[in-house]
């Protein structure tokens, strides 16, 4: 690891990552978005390409491939080949992370376990990301995002009651599992500094969706009993909920905190009104009878905004201080014209240009780096290999032969 000069943050960091699908590549992409020099170790025999999408490449990168693994290089070895694994042990002697999401084990009968690479790299980082760790009774369980939701807890209490569990779309897992191993490569990093050793991260992604439900937690330890599935409601505001407005499937969220928001939501429903003001309707006057009354209220709302336009009821209780928001679509994120730090659009040989989204922050000492195109299969090899292992070209020629670069 070199000084960073006023660099990107994690300029100077070398990380390799054997990460395949969702979860490692995240996390390395969130490193890679601040400055670190992240190479994929990646081969044609077996190919990380992820779920398919509405856009594939003649070269097999689907347009998630290239969002998760912008700003990286790849190199192109064969694990399962002796000369692939020994240059694969070399590298990591030159990294100071390792990022890997196999099963538990896997690296370890490849002779790439943390324990093997750490006699040669004393300092090395190496992050374990396998669905339930690399110990305990469901180490050898196979995990997906499904499944890791349902064992975690979560399932019970999404939807709402009455429902069947139903799961977070979008792979909340894998996105959860790397954000805490970005986190704690960060820490690891700091700590090394510190000691100047390396250290093992077990980051099973089972532990890290427990810890995102601490509420859940503490509800049933303090209760002695499981949380209701609640749908859209609160067990702390209300009224919460999303109500229908005029249209095709147009919809406002609308949640509210407090009595003055409660008075101003009626104010706002009941402006010309004629019959009495839900406002000085004594069952509603507190939380806890705003929430036995909930039916009622949802209904009296619906009826306000489903003579609307969903932009309108937005505006009118936003001016009014109350918590609301349309229902928008992912395609009008695309086309919103408002700046926004969330996503931005990037030169990519293989669409032109593609939106992609940001990493959601900004540092006032230093700026992150451009982003760059997701790498094509091995395309970095011989850079990277000459690079890291300074390889001569007598060297490089040799391994070419035996193969163990593809």
């Amino acid at each position: 690891m070199t000084a960073n000069d006023g660099g990107p943050p994690l300029s100077g960091v070398r990380v390799l990552d054997f990460g395949h699908v969702l979860a490692a590549p995240f996390c390395t992409r969130l490193l890679a978005d601040l400055g670190a020099d992240v190479v994929r170790v990646e081969s044609s025999r077996h190919p990380d390409f992820p779920w398919p999408s509405s856009y594939r490449h003649t070269d097999g990168r689907h347009a998630s491939y290239l969002n998760t693994n912008r700003n990286k290089r790849s190199v192109a070895i064969d694990l399962k080949h002796p000369a692939g694994r020994d240059i694969a042990r070399r590298l990591a002697t030159a990294a100071d992370v390792v990022v890997e999401n196999f099963s538990a084990g896997v690296m370890s009968r490849l002779g790439l376990g943390y324990e093997t690479l750490r006699e040669s790299n004393p300092g090395l980082i190496f992050a374990s990301m396998s669905g339930y760790g690399n110990s305990g009774p469901r180490r050898n369980w196979t995990s997906m995002n499904m499944n890791l939701q349902g064992c975690a807890g979560l399932m019970q209490v999404t939807g709402a009651q009455g429902d069947p569990p139903t799961a977070i779309s979008n792979s909340w897992n894998d996105y959860i599992g790397g954000l805490h191993t970005g986190y704690a490569v960060i820490a690891a990093l700091t700590e090394r500094e510190r000691t100047g050793k390396g250290l093992h991260l077990d980051m099973g992604q089972f532990e890290c969706s427990v810890s995102m439900i601490a509420p859940l937690l503490m509800f049933s330890a303090v209760k002695q009993r499981n949380p209701d599935r609640m749908g859209n409601r609160s067990d702390r505001f209300a009224p919460q909920g999303v109500y229908r407005c005029a249209g095709q499937d147009e919809w406002c969220a609308v949640s509210v905190r407090d009595h003055v928001q409660w008075r101003a939501l009626a104010r706002v429903m009941e402006e010309g009104a004629a019959d009495a003001p839900l406002a000085s309707d004594a069952r509603f006057a507190g939380v806890s009878g705003r929430m036995r009354h909930h039916d009622e209220i949802d209904e009296r709302i619906e009826a306000w905004t489903g003579g609307l336009e969903s932009a309108d009821v937005e505006a009118r209780l936003g001016q009014a201080g109350v918590p609301a928001a349309r229902m928008r679509r992912v395609q009008e994120l695309v086309e919103d014209g408002t700046p926004s730090g969330a996503y931005k659009r990037m030169a990519e040989p293989r669409v032109g240009s593609m939106l992609t989204t940001a990493l959601p922050m900004e540092f006032s000492g230093s700026a992150l780096p451009a982003a760059t195109p997701a790498p094509g299969l091995g395309q970095h090899t011989r850079e990277v290999v000459r690079e890291w292992l300074d390889l001569s070209e007598s060297g490089w020629a040799e391994l070419d032969d035996e193969g163990a670069l593809v």
